[in-house]
Order: structure tokens, then sequence, then C-alpha cells
């Protein structure tokens, strides 16, 4: 299937033409080719009922199949099941988009088991992820881009995780403004097992709510029910939508949504991001209701609490701090969170042993990435953070080389590091984080 243009001008399906799309456009980030101004205006303006017919045929249109596949293509992404790639997917995608579009359209369609891996969460646990084939990835894609303009019109400023034009960064902006202007008493919830425990069937009758296309709301129902594959195993999940997904953030934000709703109607200020939130409040007595009335309603929605994460902290006080998103917070500073300190040096780790193989240029190319991501994120932190992190790299790469000479011992002594300063390791291209934060100082 090559990429859809209009019949009559052969401009893409994502340009802006004619009357259909003429005027300002107040959601700049939806697909154009799945949703037109008059459907956007019927968005705003509300639809009669408040529910949306007639869909599925919006979900297999050539246009919205092939942005999906871009999509995909974009994030790469392993093979399921089926073990085709994004790569062997692109050599017949043409092919593979008009079977999909078909089965689609004609009922026949099924998912295939959602492949589990197992992404390591440092200290010896690891995450559950399910990889979907990308035949089912782009299904679950078109969905998404149908259903997301339907679903972001009712959720409230104070989510930002998965959402167009909102990040983490800032729901930590909003976080450190709260905590400043005297929102000492904060909430912070930790919902055990999210993803994997939300109630299916209270799940789909949320998105019944604003979709009546039952066609639709099967195909979604279908991608809850597929069976996940780990190792020889293979079950049907009594609950959950599966992380990894690309229909399942959009489900875990319209499954809290109510939450959402509830404390901010009660006056408390929520900030949340996916399945992590905290509640900022002036006292201690407001924290106490609000954790109150959030026990309540998971128990009723047939979520759970970690009973030991779950806790309330007064921001300021010895000893306390409020960590969100990587982050912690203390009184005068941002610092990065130990867990998340952690996790970047087994990274490192897992790169630099000391009996790793290749050239050091090579090793320092996987590295420069990881380190780059990383200050991207935690480029805010305290600056003393850098300049650690920085010398346990160094440290890793020295007792590596020290290693290839067969030399005893594990201490790096001082002819070690006179031998392969840190001028040594710049020269080969180690990205330093110190000195891009000094970089990244300056440009403020």
């Amino acid at each position: 299937m090559q990429q859809p243009h209009s019949a009559a001008s052969g401009v893409p399906a994502t340009a802006k033409q004619g009357a259909d799309t003429a005027g300002p456009r107040s959601w700049p980030w939806v697909e154009a080719g799945v949703w037109t101004n008059r459907m956007l205006a019927a968005l705003e303006n509300g639809v009669r009922g408040g529910r949306w017919y007639s869909l599925m045929d919006k979900v297999y249109a050539p246009r919205t199949l092939w942005a999906a596949w871009k999509r995909v293509a974009a994030n790469r992404g392993a093979a399921g099941v089926d073990r085709i790639s994004v790569q062997r997917f692109a050599r017949q995608a043409q092919r593979y988009l008009a079977e999909l579009a078909q089965e689609l359209r004609d009922g026949s369609y099924r998912p295939e088991p959602v492949r589990r891996v197992h992404i390591p969460k440092g200290q010896g646990r690891t995450r559950p992820l399910g990889i979907a084939t990308v035949k089912d990835r782009i299904a679950q894609t078109a969905v998404k881009l149908v259903l997301e303009p339907i679903f972001e019109r009712e959720f409230l400023p104070a989510s930002y995780g998965f959402r167009p034009e909102r990040s983490s960064k800032d729901a930590l902006r909003v976080v450190e403004g709260l905590l400043k202007a005297g929102y000492g008493w904060v909430v912070d919830l930790d919902l055990e097992n999210y993803f994997d425990s939300i109630p299916k069937g209270p799940l789909l009758a949320r998105v019944a709510e604003r979709v009546s296309d039952g066609r639709l709301l099967q195909l979604v129902q279908c991608f809850l029910d597929q069976d996940i594959l780990d190792g020889l195993e293979r079950w049907t999940p009594m609950a959950g939508t599966a992380q990894g997904s690309g229909l399942s953030p959009l489900l875990a934000n319209l499954y809290l949504h109510p939450l959402d709703q509830l404390v901010s109607q009660a006056g408390y200020r929520i900030v949340r991001y996916a399945d992590d939130a905290v509640i900022l409040c002036r006292t201690q007595g407001e924290a106490e209701a609000a954790l109150a009335l959030v026990k309540a309603w998971t128990a009723h929605n047939g979520l759970r609490l970690h009973p030991d994460k779950t806790q309330i902290v007064h921001y300021g006080e010895a000893e306390q701090s409020v960590e969100f998103l990587g982050y912690r917070f203390t009184a005068g500073y941002r610092a990065v969170r130990p867990k998340s300190l952690r996790a970047l040096k087994d990274k490192i780790r897992q790169k630099t042993g000391r009996t790793r193989s290749g050239r050091l240029e090579d090793i320092i190319a996987e590295l420069n990435p990881i380190l780059r991501g990383w200050f991207g994120y935690f480029k805010h932190a305290r600056h003393t953070t850098f300049r650690d992190l920085d010398s346990f790299v160094r440290r890793r790469l020295r007792a590596m080389l020290r290693k290839r000479e067969k030399r005893p011992g594990f201490g790096l002594t001082h002819a070690d590091h006179r031998r392969w300063p840190n001028a040594f390791f710049a020269q080969r291209g180690l990205f330093t984080l110190h000195e891009a934060y000094v970089v990244a100082r300056q440009s403020r």
C-alpha cells in the first residue's frame, strides 16, 4: 500500500486542503487524514447524546492505517510472535496493510498473542512488557488515532502521562511550583501493578460511555483479551492492558480519569503521570482526607494502593522528601532519586564489565546515548551529581583497561589516572555530564 493521496489533487493525506481543512485547527496534534475539521467541530461542540457512532470505517481507512504504520515504523521495536520485524514489514507494507484493512473491514481480524519479555528494573527485579506483532501494533495505533481526540476532550490538565503536547517535565514544573507555593503536605500514591490489574469490564464500559460503535468496542475487547506468551506458557489475562501496547496508555489514562475528577472536585491539587501521582495539600488534615478519598475510590474500582509505597510526606521536614518521576524534591533543590541513579549505574556496569572485549571507542559509542539521554532528563538536578557520575564512568573504563593489561587487583592507582587521564577519554569522544551541565547553564 503506497501512501494514500487525495484523488482530486494528489496531496498527501496529512496535508490541509479544501473546505474540509480550511480555517484554524485547535487540535494541531491530531492526524489530519483521520480527523477532519468538520469532525473536530463536532468534537468541540458536542455530539448528540455525547456518544460517537460509525467509527470503525475510520479505523480501517487506508489513510488511518498508513498514518499508524508510519508511527509504528518510527518507534521500531522488536518483532512479535510471528517474528516479522519492522524492517521485514516495510519491504511488503503495501500488501500487509491491504490485508489488514480487509480483515478489519470484514470482521475476520484477530490479534496474535503478545510476546512477554522482562525488562530489568534494578535490584534484581523486572518489569513485564508485552510485544505485539507489527501488524497488531498498527491496528492498535489506528484505533488510538480514532479514539484519542474523543477522550482528550474530557481529560483534565492534571494528567500529563502519554498525552499529546504534554510531558513529564511539565508535570515536574507544576509539582515544584506548588511545593514552593506552600503545598507542603504531599500524598505520594503508588498504584500496585496498575496496568496488569485494571478490570476489563469497567474499562470497556468507560470506552462505551463515549463510543457507540459495536464493532469498534469489540475490537478493543479483542485487544484486552489478547493471550500472553511467556516462553512455553500461554494464557488469557483476567485483567489489565499490556504495557507496550499502542492503545494501553490511552486506556490507562481513561480508567484513572474519574479519579482525577474526584480529587480535583474535592479541592485538592493532583498531578498525575500515568499511574504515578501525587496530591499536594496545604495541611496534614487535607492530606489525610485526600488519601482516604483515594483509598475508597481505588477499592471501589478494583485497584490497590501499595501499602508500603503510598504515604504522606511533609516537604521541607528533616529527612523527608517528595519523589516524583525520577526526581527527589527537598527544601531548596531538586536532586536525582537514588533509584534513578542506581538504574543508570546498572546500565553503565552492563556496558563496562572488566572482562569485556572490543575497542574502547566502540564501548564509548554505546555509553554516550545512555549518558546523553539521562542528562537530557535530569539536567536540572544538583550539579555535584554530574561530577560524581563522570568519575564513576571513567573509573569503570580505567578498571577495564587495567584488566586488559593483566594487572592484578581491583584498586586503581595514581599511575592508572596518569596513564588514562580524563583528557584521554575526552579525546575518544566520551560524553561528559558535567561539561554538558556547564554548557546548558550558560545557555540559560
